[in-house]
């Protein structure tokens, strides 16, 4: 399952972080309520399942999002152009505006 936003193809959003690959890159977590996403939170990382399986805010994720996680993760070998990445989205339509502070 895929999907592209931002310029680049996403694996997911699923709802077990497991169905990705341990592989760089940047991930996003949503939240899904109903037919709404919203982003909860992103990253870049060397290994994307890692990093959301271990991330300090995972807690704060199960605590506001009251629908369903949904992790997805774009595959990026070099940290420059995931850097870039990621402040794209931050700097996005779908972050601005968003009660939640990443």
């Amino acid at each position: 399952m895929t999907y592209s936003k931002w310029g680049y193809v996403f694996d997911g959003a699923y709802a077990n972080p497991n169905m990705l690959r341990p592989l760089p890159g940047v991930f996003v977590i949503w939240c899904q309520t109903k037919s709404k996403w919203k982003i909860l939170d992103l990253g870049q990382s060397g290994n994307v399942v890692e990093s959301i399986i271990y991330h300090e805010r995972a807690v704060t994720w199960k605590r506001i999002c009251s629908g369903t996680i949904r992790f997805s993760a774009a595959y990026i070998q070099t940290k420059k152009e995931r850097l870039k990445l990621e402040k794209t989205i931050r700097n996005s339509k779908e972050i601005q505006g968003t009660r939640y502070r990443l």
